[in-house]
């Protein structure tokens, strides 16, 4: 089972960027469908996307369609979170998760399908 640590979290204006990387102990990253989940103040934990094993399928969560974009490197054992045009709704902890599975293209949208979890990294836009 691989062990996940979120960095890349802090404090921005809106329209700034930030970049969030996870990563993964273990060698058995490429097995791992991952995802990108927010907590934002005072609410329950919300999907933001996910990429397949692969990398070749991906999903995001309407809000922020067109904003974000997942991507991971397997040889790095890492998932990135790149986010742009960054809104103050768009605080909120950010934890990367991971599932294990057998097929290349699949992808999870429920927190509840995901088996581990990062400690989570703050991120906190300023208007």
């Amino acid at each position: 089972q691989v062990q996940l640590v979120e960095s890349g979290g802090g404090l921005v204006q809106a329209g700034e960027s930030l970049r969030l990387s996870c990563a993964a102990s273990g060698r058995t990253f490429s097995m791992y469908g991952m995802g990108w989940f927010r907590q934002p103040p005072g609410k329950e934990r919300e999907f933001v996307t996910a990429i397949s094993r692969s990398g070749v399928s991906t999903s995001y969560a309407d809000s922020v369609k067109g904003r974000f974009t997942i991507s991971r490197d397997n040889a790095k054992n890492t998932v990135y979170l790149q986010m742009n045009s960054l809104k103050p709704e768009d605080t909120a902890v950010y934890y990367c998760a991971a599932r294990w599975t057998l097929r290349f293209g699949e992808i999870a949208t429920r927190s509840y399908e995901y088996n581990t979890w990062g400690q989570g990294t703050q991120v906190t836009v300023s208007s």
